[in-house]
């Protein structure tokens, strides 16, 4: 089997290159073939764990999903996570590499070309279709050397491209000619055409806008995509959508605040929180103080736990923490958030920067030494306070002992996880993802004084991907978009 593939590049980021290519995904296998997504070279801290036991960025997870095939880490064989505002962390189909400064990964990015190929090689091997998502914008012309997320790749195995705009954000007609404009002669041959996205109104009331772009472009239009309204029941992969999420409803039974840390990672963890009716969510910004009403604050997780930390105190947090917890409040760190609430943290090999040990938040009785060796998996247990079922993973380094770890959050199929203080009210858990196990989140909120919870996440997420590829197949032109694809080379 050797499948036909097309690429879907962006006139910049957050446009719903993502949400297309899931939609996509979801429309194709319904019509009985197997669909791959792909993604050359992705960057996010929102990462997932992949069958074949690594890491990958989460929307290439729910993609894999929307097309009811297992994810591989060859789906996104390089992921950048960064740990810094001029560093990340590199992972190669699947498994951590190095890290390294954004000069230096500059340099050397050409040499991560063959693991991208490899990967996809494998997936046009073994589906009839490989739907590949770009990443940023091709038209950043500065960058297209040695470039491994748009035209490089496409050229490297001659597959064919189509444009989406974001109309929403305003200035479609001139980012999708202008795209086109500035792309040399071989990368703007590879543009077969081009996708309205995110139309609030009468897509009709763009007829003329659309011909004005096949008119300076060449390029058909395969579709006006209306604004799909569901979109936020799905996971997001980029911190840049925590900007639009709206809090929850004042009147909610329990409150919950989440601190929105400089490098928050999986911050996906909460949306099945947030999909509750009866639980208000709120992600708490940097300058902003801990609303005093809140029942449960969340330290999500960082890519950068020691670094965040330091930024968590410099805006007070620590202070409303501590207050938070002696008015009778409870708290919940996960993964890196959880390293953050115990007594130190060590880094003996200058895994996050320079070798140090850092004093934590003193809320658990814990320790937390950063190793090199790194945790992903998938994993099964139940929670220790309610007995509950959970289904996780995991993806973190180091190890965390202490006394508090005596009172575990979780038994799983790999061990002791995570730890409760002595009054039960602070806990952490390694645990990503253990909110979207229905019995673990309902008997989670009861125990912290919330109403019963019938909501069945799950289903939520697989009746919204179906509900987005009846979208997709309305309104864009499914024929033209396989007639387009090709046979790589």
């Amino acid at each position: 089997m050797t499948a036909k593939a097309i690429m879907f590049m962006g006139t910049g980021s957050d446009v719903g290159k993502s949400l297309i290519v899931a939609g996509l995904a979801r429309a194709f296998a319904d019509r009985g073939m197997t669909v791959a997504p792909f993604k050359p070279q992705n960057m996010s801290n929102n990462a997932a764990v992949a069958v074949d036991g690594g890491e990958i960025g989460r929307a290439q997870h729910l993609q894999a999903r929307a097309a009811r095939v297992a994810p591989s880490v060859h789906m996104n064989p390089v992921l950048l996570k960064p740990e810094s505002e001029t560093g990340a962390q590199v992972i190669v189909q699947g498994e951590r590499r190095m890290t390294l400064t954004a000069r230096d990964y500059f340099k050397r990015r050409s040499e991560f070309m063959p693991a991208i190929t490899d990967s996809f090689r494998r997936l046009r091997d073994t589906h009839e279709l490989v739907l590949v998502e770009g990443a940023g914008s091709p038209a950043e012309t500065n960058l297209r050397d040695g470039d491994l997320a748009n035209f490089g790749f496409a050229r490297a195995v001659g597959i064919p491209a189509v444009l989406v705009g974001d109309i929403h954000r305003g200035g479609v007609i001139a980012s999708i000619a202008g795209t086109h404009l500035v792309l040399d002669a071989p990368d703007r041959n590879l543009l077969k055409a081009f996708l309205i996205n995110k139309f609030h109104g009468d897509p009709k009331l763009f007829d003329e806008g659309r011909d004005e772009i096949t008119r300076r472009t060449g390029l058909p239009c395969l579709g006006v995509v209306p604004h799909f309204a569901d979109a936020h029941h799905l996971p997001a992969e980029d911190a840049v959508a925590l900007e639009h999420m709206a809090g929850g409803s004042g009147a909610a039974a329990l409150k919950v605040a989440v601190l929105r840390l400089p490098r928050i990672a999986n911050f996906d963890d909460l949306d099945p929180l947030r999909a509750e009716q009866d639980v208000s969510v709120r992600f708490v910004n940097q300058g902003e103080a801990l609303p005093g009403d809140t029942d449960l604050v969340i330290i999500p997780g960082s890519k950068s736990t020691i670094a965040d930390l330091a930024a968590l105190r410099a805006n007070g947090w620590d202070i409303d923490l501590a207050a938070h917890h002696r008015r009778g409040g409870r708290v919940l760190g996960l993964c890196g958030g959880y390293q953050m609430l115990g007594r130190r943290i060590h880094d003996p090999q200058g895994l996050e920067g320079r070798p140090q040990s850092v004093d934590g938040l003193g809320l658990l009785d814990v320790e937390t030494t950063l190793l090199p060796d790194k945790t992903v998996t998938e994993t099964k247990g139940t929670h220790s306070a309610t007995g509950a079922a959970i289904r996780a993973y995991e993806i973190h380094l180091g190890t965390t002992t202490g006394r508090d770890c005596a009172r575990t959050f979780a038994l799983t199929e790999r061990g002791p996880d995570g730890a409760v203080s002595a009054d039960g009210r602070v806990m952490g858990s390694y645990l990503h993802g253990c909110f979207v196990s229905d019995a673990f989140r309902a008997a989670f909120l009861k125990s912290l004084g919330g109403r019963a919870s019938t909501l069945a996440y799950d289903h939520l997420v697989d009746s919204t991907l179906d509900a987005l590829a009846r979208h997709l197949e309305q309104h864009v032109n499914l024929s033209r978009l396989l007639d387009i694809a090709t046979t790589p080379t």
